[in-house]
């Protein structure tokens, strides 16, 4: 297992120790913003628009599937993540370039370069797409985990592509999602990593990637949690084979299973905050259940999963497993969650 101390904290999200975050186990509040999953499938729903946000490891993979598919994903919303492709398949380039800069990085202009090649080339989506694409960004002044150059590049890249970024430093966050329904102080960088800083980051996000949000609710959810097997959208139909979870999940207000029009979020945690460590925690207090519900927004919550290389649950950003295509539309996570996506919105399977 990596050396924690030695890596400033590890591949993402792991300022407690290993051990500890890992003694945690699974938990479930029953009083937590989220209902008991109920098992099924997904089911196809009308859904006007698609977005994905993700913190950590999951705000680089929510970056990767915008790019990738910028033809489905309309817009992104990241807690503290780097430029496309930073990690450039290697895991020291990762943890030392793109989440500390004690190497060098490749500099937003060359990756842009890179992303436009790719794109010529069809692993990617075209990059006029990005152009007036909102983009939401967030870092903290107490984030030590990714540092604050990485997501500066983050923004850089956007904006040189014509995107429509807002970038969110004025938060005092440490490493994490920031939720009003968090419980971790602001500052801290802590298990579960779901952080209150007395604001409500959802509402800046979803206003600026929608135009419009209404206010969250402050009642009792009305919706319904959705638990599927994810086998069936992962290639080869082995979700474990490309370190994700057996279950994934999907909160549905009710307005969206009446034929409402309705728009799709995915939602991405970080790592150390998959369902198998820490339940349905980051579901519930990622504050986009009480959005959706007043905004006739489904929200799909993928799940990684830990693997011999991927020891914190980590989405891939950096080549594990062998999969070299992880940043392309070829990857295969990106293909998982895609899948789930197509089968929500109606489309085919990739």
């Amino acid at each position: 297992m990596l050396d924690v101390k030695r890596l400033r904290v590890g591949n993402l999200l792991v300022a407690a120790s290993a051990a500890v975050a890992l003694s945690i186990g699974p938990v479930h509040d029953a009083d937590a913003a989220v209902p008991a999953p109920t098992p099924g499938s997904l089911q196809p729903l009308h859904i006007d628009s698609v977005y994905v946000s993700g913190v950590s490891s999951g705000g680089f993979l929510a970056n990767q599937l915008h790019i990738a598919h910028s033809d489905i994903f309309r817009g992104v919303g990241i807690f503290s993540a780097g430029a496309y492709d930073c990690a450039q398949g290697n895991l020291t380039t990762a943890l030392y370039a793109c989440m500390n800069t004690l190497l060098p990085r490749k500099t937003p202009a060359q990756l842009e370069r890179e992303t436009r090649d790719r794109a010529a080339y069809g692993s990617v989506a075209p990059v006029a797409n990005l152009s007036g694409a909102p983009v939401w960004l967030s870092h903290g002044s107490s984030d030590r985990t990714v540092d604050r150059k990485v997501n500066d590049d983050l923004a850089t890249y956007y904006r040189d592509f014509g995107a429509n970024v807002s970038y969110d430093t004025a938060s005092s966050a440490g490493h994490a999602w920031v939720s009003p329904l968090g419980e971790v102080s602001c500052t801290a960088t802590a298990a579960p990593y779901v952080n209150n800083c007395g604001g409500d980051p959802e509402r800046a996000m979803l206003t600026h990637l929608f135009g419009t949000a209404r206010p969250a609710t402050t009642t009792a959810l009305t919706g319904k949690l959705v638990q599927f097997e994810q086998n069936a959208y992962a290639p080869g139909a082995s979700a474990s084979a490309i370190s994700m979870g057996n279950e994934g999940f999907a909160y549905i207000p009710q307005s969206c299973e009446t034929g409402v029009s309705c728009k799709l979020m995915v939602a991405l945690h970080g790592c150390y905050q998959y369902y198998g460590l820490i339940g349905n925690t980051f579901m519930a207090e990622a504050n986009l259940n009480e959005y959706a519900d007043t905004n006739s927004m489904v929200v799909l919550y993928p799940q990684a999963a830990t693997a011999s290389d991927n020891p914190r649950g980590c989405w891939n950003w950096w080549a594990y497993g062998g999969d070299t295509h992880y940043a392309e539309k070829g990857g295969r996570q990106l293909t998982a969650v895609t899948n789930m996506v197509n089968a929500i919105a109606g489309a085919p399977r990739g």
